[in-house]
């Protein structure tokens, strides 16, 4: 038998890792873990890099699942829980041959197991993790499903409606399923649309909503039913919007569901926030600031004093830069009081207040009686009116750091919206430290990336902001990120620091376009140059960039 490489030797041969990022994963990897895993949780290789070179020296071919022609027959052979454990999928049969598709095709005991299990000859072939865990809760599934709901043709009895709490009923597992599905895939929302016949179950996946499955209409009522109750709410109102939350465990990480429902002429809609607490952003240094902003940042909120706004459309990441700001701030020495609506993540050793207007609750009053916790940073969830922006601007200026968000396009034109509100001019030149201005581009698929010549076009547009470039990278599409040819999302930003100058501007009340010049002057990075950069970087393309920012 062939003497087998160590992995770590095969990646360095491969030049795919240095011999420090191993030695230093090898030292800090968590126990058990497997040296592929951590390679992967520290971003030094993808799962498709990991694939080749095993599937180079072991001989063991891969194979791309999407798509793929499963025998379904098999999926009885191999019992859901032992191929989510050994992450594995059977492929085919030929004879008294197994193929088996594995994240590990070196994992012996799973072999030796499903051998002893199966009596078949196992033959091993490599996939990825992700690609895996996506089939078995695709295939799996669907297969309980079916027969399940076969059952519920007829409506509901007594007895039936009874186990809509229960455990083992057909509908929780339905349920579960729907929601461990949305995590596995990395799924920001997850939305349940009635429609006249049936009943859509969409995913929001890096921004975009897609058809994740369609149910019989007739499962409508359970489902809904079902979702209230894990959320606490009233099951028996329908006409009125209602909102909840639900934590849960998925695969033994906890995730947290925001669930809002509301009425529409087809029974309730109802869509699901997934914030997933286990890969919630909670490093300042993760958040894709480049080196410069991520500088200035940092001294923005390591003041006493001052605001610091947050701004950007719904869904552009300011919730996770205010939560990472926060959770740098975090320390015993300093009172950190929150007031939000919802309160999205519950972070330890910060008091977090959640606005009820029904018992008068709201932003302005809250941060009234904040002011009297002696606290050293208050972060307000949203500045929605004068009455707010004045109480926030008024701690600011009292001696208190003040983390914020704003719904503005860009860090410029913030200072022209809380003027725009009825603040006064002296009071925003005294107070605002700093505007964070965000938006979330997709990611390039690691896997499927490749570089091709930049167009003309793309060339001038680099060209305009005084950034050279031959060539850009693309995705093609693959298996692992669905053939969109990205994967995953990262943020773009425009960092605003007020300098004396810019004070000076807005006391005077002169144009927007002075304090446009002393920005350009001040060498910010405006959203486009930060885009492009990332262009330029390998890590999105032009066309995203352009979404989210306007060419000047």
């Amino acid at each position: 038998m062939q003497e087998r490489k160590r992995l770590g030797d095969l990646l360095i041969d491969a030049q795919l890792i240095t011999d420090e990022q191993l030695r230093e994963t090898l030292a800090n990897k968590k126990e058990g873990q497997k040296l592929g895993d951590g390679l992967l949780e520290r971003g030094y290789i993808t799962e498709q890099q990991l694939i080749e070179v095993l599937e180079l020296q072991l001989g063991i071919p891969h194979v791309s699942l999407y798509r793929y022609p499963f025998d379904q027959a098999l999926f009885t052979v191999i019992s859901k829980e032992f191929a989510k454990r050994n992450v594995l999928i059977p492929l085919k049969k030929e004879g008294n041959r197994l193929f088996v598709a594995m994240a590990d095709p070196m994992d012996f005991f799973a072999i030796d197991d499903l051998r002893l299990s199966t009596g078949f000859q196992i033959e091993t072939a490599i996939a990825s993790r992700d690609d895996i865990l996506r089939t078995i809760s695709k295939y799996y599934d669907l297969d309980d499903d079916v027969e399940q709901f076969a059952s519920f043709e007829n409506g509901l009895t007594e007895e039936e409606e009874e186990t809509i709490g229960e455990e083992d009923s057909p509908i929780v597992r339905l349920v579960n399923q729907l929601i461990s599905s949305a995590v596995q895939q990395k799924a920001s929302d997850i939305h349940i649309d009635p429609h006249e016949t049936k009943v859509s179950v969409r995913y929001r996946l890096d921004g975009l909503l897609k058809v994740e499955r369609t149910l019989p209409k007739h499962l409508q009522g359970m489902l809904t039913a079902r979702l209230k109750i894990m959320a606490n709410l009233d099951i028996t109102e329908h006409r009125v919007p209602q909102d909840g939350r639900i934590k849960m465990n998925v695969d033994f990480h906890p995730v947290d569901l925001r669930v809002s429902t509301l009425p529409t002429i087809y029974g309730e809609k109802i869509v699901m926030r997934v914030l997933d607490l286990g890969s919630a952003l909670n490093d300042v240094k993760k958040l894709g600031f480049n080196n410069l902003n991520l500088q200035r940042f940092l001294k923005l909120i390591e003041q006493p004093n001052g605001i610091v706004l947050i701004t950007g459309p719904t869904g552009s990441g300011k919730s996770s830069t205010l939560y990472a700001a926060l959770n740098y701030l975090n320390e015993e020495e300093a009172n950190i009081i929150t007031i939000e609506d919802p309160v999205e993540y519950q972070m330890e050793g910060i008091n977090q207040i959640q606005v009820n207007p029904n018992v008068g609750l709201t932003f302005a009053s809250g941060l009234r009686s904040i002011l009297r916790q002696d606290p050293n940073v208050i972060m307000v969830g949203e500045i929605r009116d004068k009455e707010t922006a004045d109480i926030a601007i008024r701690a600011s200026l009292t001696g208190h750091l003040v983390l914020s968000t704003l719904h503005t396009n860009d860090a410029l034109s913030t200072v022209t919206r809380l003027i725009d509100m009825g603040v006064e001019p002296f009071l925003v030149a005294t107070s605002l430290a700093g505007v964070v201005s965000q938006r979330l581009v997709r990611r390039i698929c690691r896997d499927c990336q490749e570089s091709r010549v930049a167009s003309k076009s793309e060339q001038e547009i680099f060209a305009r902001r005084g950034i050279q470039i031959e060539s850009v990278v693309h995705g093609k599409g693959c298996g692992n990120c669905n053939m969109t040819g990205y994967k995953g999302r990262i943020a773009v930003h425009e960092l605003m620091v007020m300098t004396d100058e810019m004070k000076q501007v807005i006391l005077n009340q002169q144009p927007f376009s002075t304090l446009r010049q002393l920005a350009v002057k001040n060498k910010m990075l405006f959203l486009l140059d930060d885009g492009l950069i990332k262009v330029k970087q390998g890590l999105t393309t032009t066309e995203e960039v352009l979404r989210v920012s306007t060419l000047e």
